[in-house]
């Protein structure tokens, strides 16, 4: 801890007196001595929402800029879509249970549905080779490689955050507080590893330092999340990106961009603010493009 005398700082800093003022706090049983900014249950309270929405902001801001995190790409995806072999043991326990009570109607929609799990399950590889693919191909841009972006928890984002870690590259994941509990995926770089409460700040995370985005198979998180980034990029409020939606059969099923034209409710024109790829190379050629990269020289 620095000394109250070190020549950088004239006053003693907020840890310094923290540390001082927790001595005599133990002698009052009160909560009104304590410093405001070391009162937890003052800080919680509903009129302070605007200080812990700044508070949310600058922590990974700061934390960002001090790891020189400059540049990122920005992956989303289903939590629900794993590697492949867990997907056979989940569709195996359908099986299974649906053997024991073939006229069960909700063991056939669970088994039902293990089966697009499994199918989906090749997007785990895809999207882990891409993540591969950016960090070790963007070694060479100024400020060296970009960083994965992802939501920190399991399934796709978790493949995400283990391409960047296999390829030797930090990734940063940003997780949120659930009902159901969420925990990081253990390929996050640890000092990038963020927890939120507010879906806002979040989100401004997630775009502030982004130089494209790609949405993998995912469900209404994913949605919500790249309707966000187009409704931005259509209106102007953040830059042009790449933004890349990772798997044809998927997207083509899941939303009728043509209709959204047909029924004059986007101009054509919006159709030109995504492409649709379907594999990690089809999506990293058209990345290395928009970057202008001559990662082939």
């Amino acid at each position: 801890m620095p000394s109250r005398h070190d020549s950088h700082h004239l006053f003693p800093s907020a840890e310094e007196d923290a540390v001082l003022a927790a001595r005599s706090e133990k002698n009052i049983q009160s909560d009104s001595y304590k410093l405001a900014y070391t009162d937890e249950k003052f800080l919680l309270r509903d009129e302070l929402r605007a200080v812990r929405l700044q508070l949310e902001w600058l922590k990974p801001d700061i934390v960002q800029a001090e790891q020189k995190i400059d540049a990122t790409v920005v992956i989303f995806g289903g939590a629900r879509f794993t590697e492949r072999q867990n997907a056979e043991l989940a569709l195996e326990a359908a099986r299974q249970a649906l053997q024991n009570q073939p006229d069960n109607a909700a063991l056939n929609t669970r088994y039902r549905i293990a089966e697009r799990v499994l199918h989906n399950s090749r997007f785990y590889e895809e999207v882990k080779n891409l993540a591969k693919l950016i960090t070790s191909g963007t070694e060479k841009c100024p400020g060296g490689s970009y960083s994965v972006v992802t939501g920190g928890g399991p399934g796709l984002m978790e493949a995400a955050n283990r391409g960047a870690y296999e390829a030797g590259g930090q990734s940063v994941g940003l997780n949120i507080v659930l009902p159901r509990e969420q925990r990081p995926n253990p390929y996050i770089t640890p000092e990038l590893c963020f927890h939120f409460h507010y879906f806002a700040i979040r989100k401004m995370h997630f775009l502030k330092r982004a130089r494209a985005l790609v949405a993998c198979p995912g469900g209404f998180g994913t949605l919500d999340e790249l309707f966000e980034t187009l409704t931005l990029l259509q209106t102007g409020k953040v830059s042009a990106m790449p933004v890349l939606l990772l798997g044809r059969e998927y997207w083509s099923n899941t939303v009728n961009f043509e209709h959204l034209v047909a029924e004059g409710a986007i101009d054509e024109a919006d159709l030109g603010l995504f492409t649709v790829v379907d594999t990690a190379e089809e999506a990293w050629e058209l990345l290395e493009k928009a970057w202008q990269l001559n990662t082939k020289e």
